[in-house]
């Protein structure tokens, strides 16, 4: 079966085959459960529909990236309280920063597998 020439977006995830190629909708159904908590993952309408399991796994990396901006505006002034110090906090600070970028990186990349899988495309 011949590859399709659809533009693979750059967020496309390296675990996912290109549409089109053979499994292709297998191998996205297997990363976007990996995003999600293993109690969803079982669920049969989400094994069923990859379209909604990447409804929900969107859904899951927004509260995700929602959770580590709380945690990095709030970390200056709620960390020192519990006797963390300055050297700890800074390295959170840090470490909560580039969470938010990764999730926002696999928030587009979530965003280009479900496009595929609902037929709007890949590009951007």
């Amino acid at each position: 079966m011949p590859l399709t020439s659809t533009r693979i977006s750059p967020d496309w995830p390296c675990q996912v085959k290109t549409p089109g190629s053979y499994d292709w909708e297998r191998s996205a159904a297997k990363w976007l459960r990996e995003l999600i908590p293993a109690r969803y993952a079982s669920y049969p309408a989400l094994i069923r529909h990859p379209v909604l399991l990447a409804r929900h796994a969107q859904i899951q990396v927004q509260q995700e990236i929602r959770v580590a901006r709380t945690a990095l505006q709030t970390a200056r002034a709620e960390l020192p309280v519990l006797g963390l110090p300055e050297s700890v906090i800074e390295h959170t600070i840090k470490m909560y920063a580039a969470e938010v970028l990764q999730l926002q990186h696999i928030a587009r990349s979530v965003r280009a597998v479900s496009e595929a899988l609902t037929g709007r495309g890949t590009s951007r």
